[in-house]
């Protein structure tokens, strides 16, 4: 049966309108952004092989184009809408981090970062340079490593807190391996990138570490 012979409050677009989107499933979000089907199977149909598939929609966000485009219904031009989705949410999040505290929005934070650096299949490195007020001034991916280290440089991460007039600074890397918590090396890092910034009187906010839809925060582990 095709989605429009449904009853209006099951169709998922109309459900959208009436209940908000917090109400609809993964698969009924997914169909919506799908629009149609194919001959035997509607969008909400795909959507649920696809969530099958690669396990979440996380899993199908960091997909690459290619296996994207083998699934059948699928192809360049949806590859390309869902990426330019997820680039709008980002620079959405960064919009609304910028103009609020950062500090009164650890979720925004959280949300920013997951969908900055998930699905990347090597370690990248960012900060978050903020100012007295806590107002996030810009964000930089200043190193990108291996699948299981980094190289970054105390240096390089002063003269960019110099370059932006910093206040204050969130670090954040990930672990493609999926696990989120911190190895001794982070710690090290971390504690280095600190002392290094106190000479110039920058404080370091955070430093979360996002592997999968995980995020670990070293202040509120009393890491910091």
């Amino acid at each position: 049966m095709a989605i429009s012979d449904w009853p209006a409050d099951d169709r998922p677009r109309e459900k959208l309108l009436l209940k908000g989107a917090n109400a609809l499933s993964d698969a009924e979000l997914l169909a919506i952004f799908l629009r149609t089907g194919i001959t035997g199977k509607s969008a909400v149909d795909i959507a649920r092989e696809l969530l099958s598939q690669f396990g979440s929609l996380s899993q199908l966000f960091a997909t690459d184009e290619m296996t994207f485009c083998a699934v059948p219904g699928l192809g360049p031009a949806k590859f390309a809408q869902l990426k330019a989705v997820l680039e709008m949410a980002r620079r959405g999040l960064q919009e609304r981090l910028a103009e609020s505290d950062a500090l009164s929005s650890p979720a925004a934070v959280r949300d920013f970062l997951r969908l900055l650096l998930h699905g990347r299949q090597e370690e990248i490195f960012v900060v978050i340079f903020v100012d007295a007020q806590n107002r996030v001034i810009a964000t930089e991916e200043l190193f990108r490593g291996t699948l299981t280290q980094t190289s970054v440089y105390p240096r390089e991460v002063v003269k960019r807190a110099l370059h932006f007039n910093a206040a204050a600074v969130i670090f954040s890397h990930n672990h493609p391996s999926g696990n989120a918590e911190p190895s001794r090396a982070d710690e090290t890092l971390t504690e280095v990138l600190r002392r290094a910034l106190a000479l110039i009187e920058v404080k370091v906010l955070d430093h979360f570490i996002v592997a999968g839809s995980t995020t670990m925060s070293f202040a509120e582990r009393g890491l910091l």
